[in-house]
Parts: structure tokens; sequence; C-alpha cells
């Protein structure tokens, strides 16, 4: 399915590419012949991460590593004119950016609750819509694919970034109803808290052997499984999938608890 040359001649945004997640996909996509425009908020994780894009396939014109906070909507507009006046196109749309803190929600402080929101939900809205109307829909044709998190049976222990990846789930729906006129296809991929990444390796060994033992498939996932997903739906091979949002948690969803509950009941119950 991933044939050599599969991105050809395509551009691909992928936001928080400096690490984890991002940086995968990012590695993937060079190696299929994409050129690629990576943002985030650490210079020094984007200027690691554009050496090893580089060095994937051996061009530094096809990668541009610009930093961008997605909470700013000036940032982001800025970000997206320097990918267009670079590479004069996107074709695809990679919201990866995102970030939480673990937080019972009665001592989550409104400041906390809603860094959160600004990033996971404000931000990937302000970047899918510039992306979408100065470059998807003047075209035609396009390919968002948003990153969220397992968040089907909420998410305990972390209910602002539940509710944040919730909306980026229900937006999905949203703009790909709207936006099938224009030829763009809008996707979600949803990672278990169980994937072995930068972004789960801060929670500790103690939470990822829980999350382990809390999937059926009984191992930790790689962020390569989640990139290879991510490339299915960014690619031209996805044609008829849109609104959709596909789970890779090794089946986590459906069966493992990961928070523990106070046996104790609370007054009044």
């Amino acid at each position: 399915m991933f044939a050599p040359g599969l991105f050809a001649g395509q551009v691909v945004v992928v936001t928080g590419g400096g690490s984890g997640i991002g940086l995968a996909t990012a590695k993937q996509l060079r190696q299929l012949g994409a050129r690629v425009a990576i943002c985030g908020r650490s210079e020094a994780k984007l200027q690691t991460a554009k050496s090893e894009l580089t060095a994937v396939a051996g061009a530094e014109d096809g990668v541009l590593a610009a930093p961008c906070d997605i909470r700013e909507p000036e940032q982001v507009s800025r970000f997206v004119e320097s990918v267009l006046e670079r590479f004069g196109r996107i074709d695809v749309l990679v919201n990866n950016a995102g970030g939480q803190f673990p937080a019972p929600t009665e001592v989550m402080s409104p400041r906390g609750w809603e860094a959160v929101i600004r990033n996971n939900l404000n931000g990937t809205f302000y970047m899918t819509r510039e992306v979408a109307t100065r470059a998807m829909i003047p075209a035609k044709r396009g390919r968002v694919v948003m990153i969220t998190a397992t968040v089907v049976r909420g998410f305990p222990g972390m209910a602002h970034t539940g509710a944040a990846r919730a909306g980026v789930e229900n937006l999905t729906m949203s703009l790909a109803v709207e936006w099938a006129r224009h030829g763009i296809r809008v996707n979600c991929v949803a990672p278990g808290n169980n994937i072995r990444s930068s972004g789960t390796d801060q929670y500790g060994e103690g939470a990822l052997e829980l999350a382990r033992k809390a999937t059926p498939l009984k191992r930790l996932g790689h962020v390569d499984e989640v990139a290879r997903v991510i490339l299915f739906l960014a690619s031209d091979r996805n044609d008829f999938v849109t609104g959709s949002s596909y789970r890779v948690d090794g089946g986590q969803a459906l069966w493992g608890d990961v928070w523990p509950i106070d046996e104790e009941p609370s007054e009044g119950t």
C-alpha cells in the first residue's frame, strides 16, 4: 500500500513534528517522497528533527521547520504563509500538536483547564481553518488528519484533554460534511495512552505498565504503528473515508481501565 513515491510532489504540514508521533509520521512521509513542513514551540527540538528529516531523504530543500504556537492565530497565519511561500501548496495537514497533564478534576484550576482547551481544541481549529482556506479549498482537494486520544469512554484523570479531544472528533465530523464539496477528506486518529512516545513517557513507567496491563494485546504500541494509520488516511489511497475516527490502542478502549477509582463512596452517595 505504501509504495515508493506515494506522496511524491505533495506538501504535508505536521504540527508538533519535533518529536513523538509527529516526528515518526514526518519521517515516513519523507521516505515516501513528501516535502514536509513541521512546527512546534521548541526551536531546539525542531532543529534536531529537521536534521533527522533531512537525513531520511538526503535533501534539505524538502524540509521546513519553523516555530509556531498553535494557540496564537497570528502565529498560525505566519507559519502557513511561510509554508506556501516555500512550497507553493499544502496537500495534507496532520494536526498532531497537543499536550496535557494528569490532574483529578476536583483540583484542576480554571487556568489549567483553559491551557489544555486552548492547545488541543482551539489550536487545532486555528491551524485547520487556516490551511483549508489558504490552500485546500482553493485547490479543491486535501487531506486533514486530526490526532486526538482514545476518549470513547471519557478520560478520567485528564478530563480537560478528554473534553478537548472529544471536541476535535466532533469537529472532524462537521468538517467532513462541510468540506466534502471541496474534495477535502477529514479524519481522526485516536492513539491510546498505551503508545510509548515522548508524550506518554512523561507519565512514568508505572503509568505505562498500568496501560499495558489494561490492553488486550498485552503490550505497548509504538509511534510508527500510529504513523502508518495516519499515512493511509493522508494518502490518495483513501478516497472514500471521511469523518471517521480510528483508534490505535490495542483494544484498550474495549476493555481495560487504567484510572483507579476510590473504593470509598463520597458523602451523599
